[in-house]
């Protein structure tokens, strides 16, 4: 649950503002996504190896040149 205090006298674009931010720091909607459907263990492993290794390779480019 997230709790956001408004001061007196704040805008509620500005209270609106700071609760998104939040709420996206929180990823609480990319764990609802991610458990709306069932993925194997072997296959959420794959797909970070695959991402550490695209990272590896900008990280060793942008090192080179």
């Amino acid at each position: 649950m997230l709790i956001i205090p408004v001061k007196d006298g704040e805008n509620i674009d500005r209270a609106l503002k700071r609760y998104k931010r939040k709420f996206d720091r929180t990823k609480t909607m990319k764990t609802l996504r991610d458990n709306k459907q069932f993925s194997k263990p072997s296959i959420t492993k794959r797909a970070q190896v695959i991402k550490a290794k695209y990272v590896q390779r900008l990280r060793t480019n942008e090192e080179q040149g």
